[in-house]
């Protein structure tokens, strides 16, 4: 029983064979997705995969990349999207400040104001951080997202941050790269975070885990994601999807 919590089957990358990339990840023991749109095309897509498969769920917001191009009238449909049974969660939002597409005063204003609609929603949020943490996690502070909690996505920073974010009412979640050889960081945060505070990802079609390393990812591979974090914490794959599962489908709500 594995649950992928951050995936992008919304991505053109999927369109000529969606089912088959599914039926993989269905035959190695995943029983849950949640996919994540991120601007107008993908939050469409999204929504309509969770029509189609009653095991995957969505996860709505605006990415900071394209904070920029947010106008009021988005902010006020993710909000309206919130209602559906099948959203679990607002996001991923956050701050990218590697890409100088949106400037960093617009991405922090987007990030805001998305803390504030999921606490009007009462749904958690999902984090993207890339070279942005001190400013992240200042705003989530003075924002109050302790009071919804959420996920730290594809986490790549140290022990002691994450141990600051669990402090917020966060989880961390491992993706491919703590399968890396050269990963110094995720492994270490993989051994020294509680396993009830830990979730796995994939955020396919992007950071493929060894032996596929470059190439596409996708669900199923989520596998090698547990099984990393099986030998680092010196426990069995089993067990290791078992609570990372059981930790994904309390902070989503999903019975």
């Amino acid at each position: 029983m594995l649950f992928d919590t951050h995936a992008h089957l919304n991505a053109d990358q999927y369109n000529d064979d969606l089912q088959e990339v599914i039926d993989r990840a269905l035959s190695e023991g995943v029983t849950h997705m949640v996919v994540v749109g991120f601007d107008k095309p993908t939050i469409q897509r999204a929504m309509e995969l969770t029509e189609t498969y009653d095991f995957i769920y969505a996860c709505v917001g605006w990415h900071p990349v394209d904070a920029i191009d947010m106008t009021d009238n988005d902010l006020a449909w993710i909000e309206e999207l919130a209602s559906h049974p099948k959203v679990v969660a607002i996001g991923e939002m956050g701050l990218d400040y590697y890409w100088d597409k949106s400037p960093k005063e617009v991405q922090q204003e987007v990030f805001r104001k998305q803390i504030r609609l999921a606490k009007r929603v009462k749904l958690p949020i999902v984090i993207h951080n890339r070279e942005a943490t001190a400013d992240i996690v200042e705003i989530l502070k003075e924002e109050g997202a302790e009071e919804v909690g959420g996920i730290m996505h594809c986490f790549s920073g140290s022990p002691e941050t994450a141990k600051e974010c669990i402090k917020m009412n966060f989880s961390i979640s491992l993706g491919g790269p703590v399968t890396f050889k050269n990963a110094k960081k995720p492994k270490e945060v993989a051994a020294e975070v509680p396993l009830e505070k830990l979730l796995i990802e994939t955020d396919c079609p992007y950071l493929a885990p060894h032996p596929y390393r470059g190439k596409r990812n996708e669900p199923a591979y989520v596998k090698l994601v547990a099984e990393q974090i099986a030998e680092i914490k010196g426990l069995t794959m089993e067990e290791v999807a078992k609570v990372t599962t059981q930790n994904a489908k309390k902070i989503f709500g999903i019975n």
